[in-house]
C-alpha cells in the first residue's frame, strides 16, 4: 500500500482529529484550553433569516447581457480616452499646412473674402482660391519666403490661383501691386484682363483699372508681358500698357520724350487705318535716341511688312546688330536673329524667356534659318 510521502495519507483518523470535526473523540487538552479562552466570545443569538432571492425573469433568458455591462462600458472609457489623446496630442504634432502667402494688415481693413483683417490680428493666411480686396482706406502686406513680397494698394482685388513649387499664380483683377521677386525667373506669374505678367527676376507695379487695361512699371530686373502669341520685355526703367483683347503694346523708356510716347500710344491701341499709323511710325522712329533701341526691336514685328525696312534701318543706326544677324533674316522674322540682336543691346538674355516659354507654353525651340 502506498502510503505517501510521510505514511499517513490512509490510515483513520486520530481520536483528537475527530472531536474537532463533531466532538465525538477525546478532546485534545490544547484544543480544550483555546475552547476555554475563546468561550467568552461565542455567539448565543438565533441566526438572522434573510429574505429569498427572487430572480427577474425578465433576465433570465439573457444572463449575458449583466455581463456584457461592464465590457461595454471599459470600452467605451478606452475610446474616449483615444479620442481625447488624438485631439489635444495628434492635433498638435501633425499640423496640416496651406500653401499661401502670410498677409498683414498696413491700413484700414482688408479682407480675405468675408474675413475682416484687424490690427489686433496679426498675420493671416492667404490660401488657393481665396480673395484678398483692399477699399479705398486699406493697404496689405503678403510674403512667401520662396517667392517674395507683395505691397497691395487700396481698391485692390487679388485671387490666388496656384502655389506649386514650380509655378505661383496671381491674378489681379483690379487695382496697383507692388512685387518684390526672389524666386528663380519664370516661376512667379500674374494674370490681368489684357496680359500675363512674368517675372524674370525682378521688382515691378502692376496696374489694372476697371476696364482691364494695365500698366507695369519695372524698376528692377525685368518682366515679360504676353497674351496669344504677342509679347513685350519690359526693362528696369521702362514701361508697358495693355489693353483687353489687343494685349501688351510696345514697352518704352520711361524717359522718353512725351511726342514718342503719345505718337506710340496711338499706333498700338488707336490708329484705324494705314496712313494714320504711318505718321505715328515716322515720329516715334525721328524721336528714338540709342536708349530706345527697346521700343524700335519690338515694333519689328508689329509694322506691316512694308514699313519693316524703316524699323530694321533706324535701329541698325542706333544699335548695329551683331555678328550673325542679317538684313534678310530679321525682315522675314528669324526668331534667333531676332534674340541675337536683343542680347547685343544689354538689356538682358532672353534664353530666360524662351525657357520659361518652353516649360509653361509648351512651345518648340526655334529653328535656325539660312537667311
Amino acid at each position: 500500500m502506498d502510503t505517501g510521502s510521510d505514511g499517513m495519507e490512509n490510515e483513520p483518523l486520530a481520536r483528537s482529529d475527530e472531536y474537532l470535526w463533531d466532538r465525538s473523540g477525546e478532546p485534545d487538552p490544547e484544543v480544550q484550553r483555546l475552547e476555554a479562552l475563546l468561550g467568552k466570545f461565542r455567539h448565543d443569538r438565533p441566526a438572522p433569516v434573510f429574505p429569498e432571492i427572487v430572480r427577474d425573469r425578465r433576465w433570465s433568458f439573457f444572463p449575458w447581457r449583466m455581463r456584457l455591462v461592464p465590457v461595454l462600458a471599459t470600452a467605451a472609457a478606452m475610446a474616449a480616452i483615444a479620442v481625447v489623446a488624438f485631439l489635444v496630442y495628434g492635433g498638435k504634432t501633425s499640423p496640416v499646412a496651406v500653401a499661401g502667402w502670410n498677409v498683414s494688415r498696413v491700413a484700414g481693413t482688408p479682407r480675405i473674402g468675408l474675413e475682416t483683417l484687424s490690427a489686433k490680428d496679426g498675420t493671416s493666411r492667404f490660401g488657393v482660391g481665396q480673395v484678398l480686396e483692399t477699399d479705398h482706406q486699406s493697404r496689405a502686406s503678403l510674403q512667401a519666403d520662396d517667392v517674395g513680397q507683395i505691397e497691395v494698394d487700396p481698391s485692390t482685388r487679388l485671387r490666388l490661383l496656384t502655389m506649386g513649387a514650380g509655378l505661383k499664380r496671381i491674378a489681379l483683377d483690379r487695382g496697383t501691386i507692388h512685387t518684390y521677386i526672389w524666386a528663380p525667373a519664370g516661376q512667379f506669374v500674374v494674370d490681368t484682363p489684357s496680359a500675363v505678367t512674368v517675372d524674370l527676376g525682378c521688382a515691378y507695379t502692376l496696374q489694372v483699372d476697371d476696364s482691364g487695361a494695365g500698366l507695369v512699371r519695372t524698376s528692377m530686373g525685368w518682366v515679360g508681358f504676353k497674351l496669344n502669341g504677342h509679347e513685350s520685355f519690359i526693362p528696369a526703367g521702362a514701361a508697358c500698357t495693355t489693353r483687353p483683347k489687343v494685349g501688351p503694346g510696345t514697352p518704352y523708356f520711361e524717359d522718353a520724350t512725351s511726342e514718342l510716347r503719345a505718337a506710340l500710344a496711338r499706333f498700338d491701341f488707336e490708329d484705324s487705318t494705314p496712313q494714320v499709323r504711318a505718321e505715328d511710325l515716322a515720329i516715334v522712329l525721328g524721336a528714338a535716341r540709342k536708349r530706345d533701341a527697346l521700343t524700335l526691336w519690338h515694333l519689328l514685328a508689329r509694322v506691316d511688312e512694308g514699313q519693316r525696312m524703316l524699323v530694321y534701318d533706324r535701329l541698325r543706326a542706333l544699335a548695329p546688330p551683331p555678328a550673325g544677324v542679317t538684313k534678310k533674316g530679321i525682315l522675314h522674322l528669324d526668331q534667333p536673329m531676332l534674340d541675337l540682336w536683343w542680347n547685343a543691346l544689354g538689356f538682358d538674355d532672353i534664353s530666360v524667356w524662351r525657357h520659361w516659354e518652353r516649360s509653361w507654353s509648351g512651345g518648340a525651340t526655334p529653328v535656325r534659318k539660312n537667311w
